[in-house]
């Protein structure tokens, strides 16, 4: 088996990335150091709770269902997103029809809703994917829109050359044209996603991270809170990272495609 080796720029631009946490860290654990602030802990007192609260303790009763709840509602989002999109994006009539909702759903903060969704829905996990779904939804929609919009009509021509059908001109010319713009949607609401969870867990809720971390703060257990926010910078981060490593590859024809033209325009 062949081993892949990084290269140097590789290397390098890995440690461009680890430069500013890095100081980051120096800062805040030599600054912290000497805190006597009840409020304000030491890095040093952090990390040692983090690492009893999530890493030497069984977190499946509140990181799984975390998990779970934002990755079903993402996934909704995505699935009616890009359907609902590319449905808009192509009837002109559905999409000034539609438009006024659109615009009004867009506008209302996610947050604004909990208690609605509470009242209708409940404190289960039904309202809480709603929510989810809800915020997650309009930058995948509108993205995809606009994405339909910008696929050149020779392609939509050429389409109806090879006597595509209805059903075959969306999977085969509008998804693909539409790929980066739907892929710049999905990463926008992934953060949404993940914001919305941990609101929907702090406001109703009887288990998850969003949960924990607002206990803690009740119960005046200042480390355990901090310990809890770590969690979530690092959860986002490595979720962020996961995403745009699947989008690298799945739209690495779209980046070759860019580098192709913009070698043509600079010769």
């Amino acid at each position: 088996m062949r081993v892949v080796y990084p290269s140097r720029r590789s290397l390098a631009r890995l440690g461009v990335r680890a430069v500013v946490p890095a100081v980051v860290l120096v800062v805040w654990w030599f600054g912290s150091a000497h805190s006597r602030s009840p409020y304000f802990p030491p890095l040093r007192t952090i990390l040692s709770t983090f690492r009893q609260m999530w890493l030497f303790a069984d977190v499946g009763p509140d990181l799984v269902p975390s998990l779970e709840r934002m990755l079903l509602g993402y996934g909704i989002a995505v699935v009616v997103g890009v359907a609902g999109g590319v449905l808009l994006g192509r009837v002109e009539l559905l999409r000034r029809a539609f438009d006024p909702l659109v615009q009004f759903g867009r506008s209302v903060p996610g947050t604004a809703l909990v208690p609605i969704a509470v009242v209708v829905l409940g404190i289960g996990n039904t309202a809480k994917v709603t929510l989810i779904a809800f915020v997650c939804l309009f930058p995948i929609l509108l993205n995809t829109i606009d994405g339909v919009h910008a696929v050149e009509p020779i392609q939509l021509d050429v389409a109806r050359s090879f006597q595509l059908t209805r059903a075959q001109t969306p999977r085969r010319v509008l998804l693909p044209g539409t790929a980066p713009q739907v892929a710049t949607g999905m990463r926008i609401s992934l953060g949404a996603a993940f914001v919305m969870m941990v609101v929907t867990e702090m406001v109703a809720a009887t288990n998850g991270i969003g949960y924990v971390t607002l206990a803690a703060e009740q119960q005046l257990q200042i480390p355990q809170m901090w310990a809890g926010m770590l969690l979530l910078g690092v959860l986002g981060y490595a979720l962020n990272l996961l995403f745009v490593a699947a989008e690298h590859r799945v739209l690495g024809w779209h980046r070759g495609q860019r580098a192709h033209q913009g070698a043509g325009r600079v010769l």
